[in-house]
């Protein structure tokens, strides 16, 4: 499969999350352009407006490398179905990835969906809006 080790990477991270408070787990995991590989988790804080979610923890992680251009992302939370990207994560997803970009939805490694960006953030406001 063309994502195995992606979403192997995403439920490696979703173990490693820190969360003390809602107790529920998310892992990500990002194949940029030059077929690197990025994981990320949801990370709490008491104070709630200062937790990251895993999405863009994985995505700034690769940015911070130097990684700007995302192919594809793996994203688990609740094993039980499927766990969406919120909308900031969605923006975010959009601003290093295109239309196109593939989004997996992961409840294990055999279970998975496999969406585009275009159809979960239908015209996403881009860079491209701010130059007109």
């Amino acid at each position: 499969m063309k994502y195995n080790k992606l979403i192997k990477e995403a439920l490696k991270y979703r173990e490693r999350a820190y969360v003390p408070y809602s107790k529920f787990k998310v892992g990500a995991a990002v194949l940029m352009e030059d077929e690197n590989i990025y994981g990320g988790c949801n990370i709490e804080n008491a104070s709630f407006g200062a937790t990251n979610c895993a999405e863009r923890t994985a995505i700034f992680k690769a940015v911070a490398e130097g990684n700007k251009k995302l192919k594809a992302i793996a994203v688990v939370g609740d094993l039980s179905t499927y766990t969406s990207p919120c909308g900031i994560c969605r923006q975010v997803i959009s601003e290093f990835g295109s239309k196109d970009t593939d989004i997996i939805l992961v409840k294990s490694e055999e279970d998975y969906i496999i969406k585009k960006l275009e159809d979960m953030l239908p015209k996403a406001f881009t860079k491209e809006d701010l130059e007109k």
